[in-house]
């Protein structure tokens, strides 16, 4: 389980657009997104680029921090 750090989520609907970002990424799947932590977890099925998690969150107007 990798989890990225998300700036900028400020309600539910934060986590669900957050949400279906992730979902729309190939290879990701068991994705959660928690408010109060300001984070997102997920478990790779195949490898993905970090710069194509941050990208995704980036382009819906929030930043993303590390990836650990």
């Amino acid at each position: 389980m990798k989890t990225v750090e998300i700036k900028g989520m400020s309600c539910p609907h934060c986590v669900a657009s957050v949400t279906k970002a992730l979902s729309s990424v190939e290879g990701l799947k068991n994705i959660s997104v928690s408010l109060e932590k300001a984070e997102a977890s997920y478990e790779e099925v195949t490898p993905v680029d970090e710069a194509k998690i941050k990208e995704v969150i980036s382009k819906i107007g929030f930043e993303p921090g590390a990836v650990k």
